[in-house]
């Protein structure tokens, strides 16, 4: 029973300095209070952090809501990317350039994950919201700097 404890302290521990088990945080849907989206993704989106910070080191989760026909052109990112698709549907694409026709149809409850630097993009028909959870610093790379709204 002492090595049992002693086990579950050291994982305690483990994910006390991780920031794993650094902040306790529940949300029921009507909890959520949706702002702009960062200056990052096209303008139109919404997003809540529900965990963590994207912009420190660490875990985090994020919501994204996007309006019906909206697009995040191809982009990178330098971590992995962990999406659930909560409601609506995406259309997940790869590659440098936005080609609908080829891109993946992916309704609610669906799951998708990116490797750091693969070159992908989305499209909506209907609002969509989407759960990306990864670790920080995280940042939106377009493949095409033409692309990036940061600098319209």
């Amino acid at each position: 029973m002492k090595k049992i404890l002693l086990g579950l302290g050291v994982l305690v521990a483990i994910g006390a300095q991780s920031g794993l088990a650094a902040e306790h945080a529940v949300f029921t849907p009507g909890d959520i209070k949706w702002m702009a989206a960062p200056p990052s993704v096209p303008k139109g989106a919404e997003a809540v952090v529900l965990y963590g910070d994207p912009s420190k080191e660490g875990p985090f989760a994020l919501r994204l809501k996007m309006p019906a026909n909206y697009t995040i052109p191809p982009h990178t990112h330098p971590k992995p990317e962990i999406v659930t698709i909560i409601s609506g549907e995406l259309n997940l694409g790869s590659g440098p350039t936005v080609d609908k026709a080829n891109a993946k149809m992916l309704p609610a409850g669906s799951f998708f994950a990116m490797d750091p630097g693969m070159q992908h993009y989305v499209v909506t028909a209907q609002e969509t919201v989407v759960q990306l959870n990864s670790f920080g610093p995280w940042a939106l790379n377009y493949v095409n700097e033409k692309d990036d709204p940061r600098k319209q």
